[in-house]
């Protein structure tokens, strides 16, 4: 498991085998069910993650209507936190799902920042992640604004190829904007559902 873990984050940015070893001392692997949380909504959030195996989902919950929107999906060898909850040392303003059964690397944030402090590995590190999400939102903005749901569907299908098989449609709808019968009717026009 700590093999996999140091893949993971060579593959974000180099990290020297001392470092690694540093960072694993504060790692613990925790199991999440499917349909579990890592971080509900509400909750103060005080550790960070990096998905060894499985799926996850951020989404945000209307309680005026009961309505998910899903914010985006986190898959196995990236990093799963509350960010911007744990910056602020506020609450979570949305939660974060396991859609199958997984397994996450976790790290108190307090330890983690003890960490970035002793090399500049980490902030290397933090960067790329940083970058990376960034590069993501400002992706995911662009298509909420200017495009229909049709294009948005087909981006998710391009960004996250086979996912729509691992999750189900009413995510995914939530996920492009819309409602499970619109989506219907989207694959039913992409020659995606079968007509019987």
């Amino acid at each position: 498991m700590k093999e996999k873990l140091g893949s993971i984050l060579n593959n974000i940015s180099f990290i020297p085998e001392s470092q690694l070893e540093e960072f694993y001392k504060i790692t613990s692997f925790k199991q999440i069910q499917k349909g579990d949380y890592f971080i509900q909504e509400g909750e103060r959030p005080y550790s960070l993650g990096f998905v060894i195996n499985g799926l996850f989902r951020y989404f945000y919950f209307n309680h005026k209507n009961g309505e998910e929107f899903t914010k985006g999906f986190i898959l196995k060898n990236f990093a799963l936190a509350e960010f911007s909850a744990l910056i602020q040392n506020r609450e979570a303003y949305y939660s974060i799902e396991a859609l199958e059964d997984s397994t996450v690397a976790v790290i108190q944030y307090s330890q983690w920042q003890k960490l970035i402090n002793k090399h500049n590995c980490w902030n290397k590190l933090i960067i790329k992640l940083l970058e990376s999400g960034y590069c993501l939102k400002v992706a995911r903005e662009r298509e909420l604004l200017l495009y229909d749901a049709e294009t948005r569907y087909k981006i998710f299908l391009e960004r996250y190829p086979g996912l729509e098989k691992r999750i189900k449609q009413h995510i995914i709808a939530s996920y492009v904007g819309i409602t499970p019968v619109a989506l219907s009717r989207i694959r039913k026009k992409m020659g995606l559902i079968n007509i019987s």
